[in-house]
């Protein structure tokens, strides 16, 4: 599957569709989710186009996959979750029940 530049979440990175932003630098948004499902859920995107959590795996530099890992932790502290519960989901294509086609995850809490 090619990338869609299209997808909702190429337009939010584009500023073409507002989102409720939580975090951003130059290697990825944060925001909240507009369908949560816990107390706390918000969505960590790469600003570069990857498919799925398999395509950033495969292509994705080492240096860039690092520093979208850092961004998380940095979200993770400044949300002052690191010393509660929570959880980080990746969905991978449909019947993985992926539905926006831009590598993403998932940050959940209900602390």
């Amino acid at each position: 599957m090619s990338y869609d530049n299209e997808n909702i979440f190429a337009k939010i990175l584009r500023s073409e569709i507002p989102c409720d932003k939580v975090f951003e630098n130059e290697f990825v948004l944060c925001f909240k989710d507009i369908n949560p499902k816990a107390k706390l859920h918000v969505l960590v995107i790469p600003k570069k186009q990857y498919v799925d959590i398999s395509d950033f795996l495969a292509n994705a530099d080492t240096k860039y996959q690092s520093n979208f890992w850092v961004s998380v932790n940095e979200i993770i502290c400044k949300l002052n979750l690191n010393n509660k519960g929570f959880q980080i989901k990746s969905h991978k294509g449909e019947d993985g029940g992926q539905e926006v086609f831009h590598f993403h995850i998932h940050l959940l809490s209900d602390s």
